[in-house]
């Protein structure tokens, strides 16, 4: 049995920071295990325009500790209004990509596309510029079940956008299905996907054990166990179309436990050592270095990363809670016992 492994610096290709004071408690969790992260957009108001990006950038530069060398990749946030023209400014000011939300899908999202036929010029614009479009993929339609919403949203939006747009970069986000696993390992090498840690460590039984659960609830929402069974055995699979974005969404912990909580799994303070994890208990702790520091620069065109960072099996109680401004942060397993920690 292994006892400790050591991986090539990774990287966080989907990650949520906020903004204000918030940035100070969740950046350095970042920070001290991951070189970049793909930044979301989704703030109010959403980061629309380059010089929004880039001065959300310097915000969170402000935030990383002294001593870390950690660089946030930039996004925009797409909108039915975002002028095509944008892309060139963008990726000649360094940002990597543009993320799509079908309006009301999740948290800040009401600014989202309502159809993607009003964003084609801005996406021939970013297939031209070779700037991937990253995805949150479910329907928004009430008719439609919630745990179907990425399924659905596969068979009426993904594959006409990919018919329309053959050499656009796609990154399918944080998928939680069977069908979003197999979309994607038989897609062309324009395709890639992000899979979350409690993606792959839980199913939606987690939502309910004991009573409501409401640091478990994320959008996409947690699945049935073959479905995670799924994501498993993507990630094992060794295939480099799949890799590593957390998603982790930090609220204060009065709002996630309100009446109508808010989506979102706070999990950038163990993120390394819940994937440790994942793929321990699968069998596959060797691929974890391709999955998290190999394969998202390689579809991204960016270098691996220098430096190394170590796990160690070793069994550690995650906090209950951190300061969140005036508010609390409740991560994800907080005060429960995890096999891995970083060392």
């Amino acid at each position: 049995m292994t006892g400790q492994i050591t991986l090539t610096r990774p990287d966080d290709w989907h990650l949520h920071v906020r903004d204000g004071q918030a940035l100070h408690t969740v950046v350095p969790h970042t920070a001290a295990q991951f070189a970049r992260a793909i930044i979301m957009p989704n703030l109010r108001p959403p980061v629309t325009t380059t010089a929004h990006a880039l001065a959300y950038k310097q915000r969170i530069l402000a935030a990383v500790p002294e001593g870390l060398d950690f660089q946030p990749l930039m996004t925009l946030y797409l909108t039915d209004n975002l002028p095509a023209d944008e892309i060139a400014r963008a990726r000649d000011a360094g940002v990597v990509a543009l993320k799509f939300y079908p309006a009301g899908a999740t948290t800040n999202s009401d600014a989202g596309v309502t159809e993607l036929r009003k964003t084609y010029a801005t996406l021939e614009a970013m297939q031209r510029a070779g700037m991937p479009l990253l995805v949150h993929g479910e329907v928004t339609s009430p008719e439609v079940d919630l745990f179907d919403r990425e399924a659905v949203f596969i068979e009426k939006q993904l594959i006409p956008l990919r018919r329309d747009f053959p050499e656009l970069k796609i990154v399918f986000e944080h998928i939680t299905t069977k069908e979003a696993a197999q979309y994607v390992a038989h897609a062309d090498r324009f395709t890639a996907a992000t899979v979350t840690a409690h993606h792959l460590l839980f199913n939606r039984n987690a939502l309910f054990s004991g009573g409501i659960r409401p640091h478990y609830y994320c959008l996409p929402v947690l699945k049935r166990e073959i479905h995670r069974q799924a994501l498993v055995q993507a990630v094992s699979s060794g295939s480099a179309k799949f890799f590593l974005g957390t998603d982790s969404a930090p609220h204060p912990a009065h709002l996630k436990e309100h009446a109508s909580g808010c989506a979102g799994c706070y999990t950038a303070h163990a993120a390394l050592e819940m994937y440790a994890e994942a793929f321990d208990a699968a069998g596959v702790l060797n691929r974890l270095e391709a999955f998290a520091s190999f394969n998202g620069p390689a579809f991204y065109g960016l270098s691996r990363n220098t430096g190394s960072v170590t796990l160690k099996r070793e069994t550690w109680t995650a906090p209950e809670s951190f300061a969140f401004g005036e508010a609390q942060l409740k991560p994800l397993r907080g005060g429960e016992s995890l096999p891995w920690r970083m060392v």
